[in-house]
């Protein structure tokens, strides 16, 4: 099976409504490797490694959210994968 990277960000209301654990424990599940972590402009990145159908599977996921989050808008860029991560954490 082919490995796969992609780079999204989430905007919206996904900071302190548990978006990171809501996406390591998805991405966990997925069997995809990376992080998630807060960013200063309120946004929320991801790093997902592992095969194209968890990775969209990871999109469909986060373009919804845990309950109290407002997902706006999500950006995706596909990419070659690094193989730099052994899990999916949470990045501070």
């Amino acid at each position: 099976m082919e490995e796969k990277a992609a780079y999204i960000r989430v905007y919206g209301i996904v900071q302190g409504v548990f978006f990171r654990a809501f996406t390591r424990d998805w991405a966990t599940k997925l069997g995809l490797r990376g992080y998630v972590r807060n960013m200063p402009d309120g946004s929320v990145e991801i790093v997902a490694e592992g095969s194209k159908e968890s990775i969209e599977e990871l999109i469909k996921r986060v373009k919804i959210g845990p309950p109290a989050a407002v997902v706006e808008r999500v950006t995706v860029e596909w990419r070659e994968p690094s193989n730099a991560y052994n899990s999916f954490r949470i990045e501070y």
